[in-house]
């Protein structure tokens, strides 16, 4: 047998001889062209992304379950992006993330249909109701735009779409692992970026920002208060303390060791993030976290100590003076303060929106309340009394009514799923991941009266994949775990 010669072998080179591939070839380089000299940098960034986008689509309709991960990964990074890009609603592709997940996972299912049975839960009928009332907003005789709804429509659209997705893509420790290694991984790199903001000052981009006017609340005495690649200072205080209640909790349940220093960095680190933000009200997640997860331990010895471990953090900010001289501990020393102005103004405000409200118990109308409805509304009052609070936000907007029924989730959630730690789960792994949740929702539920945290991202999708994971909790104890993890390695065998 001779040897082919490899001048007869065809390559893929080859094909560039035929007309039509030359013609393809020319084709989509005058498009791309053409679309960068119209859109500029935007443009080519498009045409790199496209090439992402189309790998990202292929997992999404093979594994849907990518759709939930990329929804919480982008969930810290979007509010950011529009600090570096203007005129473009990255919110939008929120929504857009979570709906084409839905339409990824019918699509995975069409032969054999969805097993919808696992969002039949109490979280999800609670979510519904809600979502329902936010709809019914738009019939509000108080709401005046329907733009100012629009803007306030994910405090009740990604709950009705992240609950279901959690229930059922998140049904294995595995899974949930998962989900608590990409929560580390941002909340370490929203460190790091912090640490950089603080040591060598805000980028171009950031700057601008900052000279729009928010200087005012994020430069104080000179000082820059740390604020990532999220919002502001606020989110990235409160999320940083959030996350280092889970890291730190979550950590004490790793067998392998590189993984328990993992989480200790990750919880570590976040508590020094939240630190250089400069937010106050943070302070109250870990504390009040941490608390909670000595009451849920049931461990005598260990709750005596973490008591005594947050009265000594206490009488150090309350009553002591020690560290006066850094502009971050005075600052946080502050929050200890009860003729603090800031928080004097804070109950005058809400005075004044007290005698406003008592006609109105389903509010001023979704996303018409604070400094932030004022480009929708610049003449309205609601629009000109500052809300501070994320609890004071949802009674001005949604009312009486609205607030208590939010309270309600929330103390539903966390108490039912603290009884079910407390006394109904087996696996201790489990049991300490389970706490790492509810802690971490403890905590945010009272930073929550401090500034709106709750309601922005990515504190928000993180509390409600938490929600929807502790009222399910169930499914992750061993015999289930075992039916979930069989059933997922059939459907990957399949695919």
């Amino acid at each position: 047998m001779n040897p082919q010669s490899p001048f007869d072998i065809a390559t893929g080179s080859d094909r560039l001889s035929k007309p039509g591939y030359i013609v393809m070839m020319l084709s989509v380089i005058f498009v791309s062209a053409l679309i960068i000299s119209k859109m500029g940098i935007i443009g080519l960034a498009a045409l790199c992304v496209l090439p992402i986008l189309s790998g990202w689509m292929y997992f999404l309709f093979k594994y849907p379950i990518t759709g939930l991960y990329t929804a919480v990964i982008y969930s810290f990074v979007y509010l950011g992006l529009g600090k570096y890009i203007s005129g473009i609603q990255f919110g939008l592709f929120f929504d857009a993330i979570l709906i084409i997940t839905y339409i990824a996972l019918i699509f995975n299912k069409f032969r054999e249909r969805v097993d919808w049975s696992p969002v039949k839960r109490d979280i999800t009928y609670l979510s519904a109701i809600w979502f329902a009332y936010l709809v019914f907003q738009i019939f509000n005789p108080e709401a005046q735009s329907l733009g100012a709804w629009s803007s306030g429509r994910g405090l009740g659209l990604y709950m009705i779409l992240a609950v279901p997705l959690t229930l059922l893509f998140i049904n294995t420790n595995r899974k949930l692992d998962a989900f608590f290694l990409l929560w580390a991984i941002f909340s370490l790199l929203a460190t790091l970026k912090g640490i950089m903001q603080v040591r060598f000052g805000a980028d171009p981009f950031e700057q601008a920002w900052l000279n729009e006017g928010n200087y005012k609340t994020h430069v104080l005495f000179g000082k820059l208060r740390a604020f990532s690649f999220m919002s502001d200072a606020g989110q990235f205080g409160a999320n940083q303390g959030y996350s280092a209640v889970m890291a730190i909790i979550v950590a004490t349940a790793q067998k392998e060791i590189r993984r328990k220093i993992f989480f200790i960095v990750v919880g570590v680190l976040a508590l020094y993030g939240l630190f250089i933000s400069g937010t106050r009200g943070a302070l109250s997640v870990p504390l009040v976290g941490f608390t909670t997860y000595f009451i849920l331990k049931k461990n005598l010895w260990v709750t005596t100590a973490g008591f005594i471990l947050i009265i000594t953090v206490f009488i150090f900010f309350k009553f002591t003076t020690i560290g006066q001289g850094n502009s971050n501990i005075r600052r946080m020393r502050t929050a200890f303060d009860p003729n603090d102005i800031s928080l004097q103004v804070r109950l005058a405000n809400q005075r004044l929106l007290k005698n406003y409200m008592a006609t109105r118990p389903f509010g001023g109308g979704l996303g018409h309340g604070g400094v932030k409805a004022q480009r929708f509304l610049p003449n309205a009052y609601l629009s000109h009394v500052p809300t501070d609070s994320g609890y004071v936000l949802v009674w001005v907007e949604l009312g009486i009514v609205g607030l208590v029924f939010l309270l309600f989730i929330f103390f539903y959630v966390l108490i039912k799923s603290s009884l079910r730690i407390m006394f109904r789960i087996r696996d201790p792994e489990l049991k300490i991941k389970m706490a790492a949740l509810a802690s971490g929702m403890a905590g945010i539920m009272v930073a929550n009266y401090g500034n709106a945290v709750y309601s922005q991202n990515p504190t928000f999708i993180l509390m409600i994949v938490s929600m929807a994971i502790l009222m399910s909790s169930e499914v992750f104890d061993s015999k289930t775990e075992e039916q979930n993890d069989q059933k997922t390695m059939v459907e990957f065998k399949s695919v």
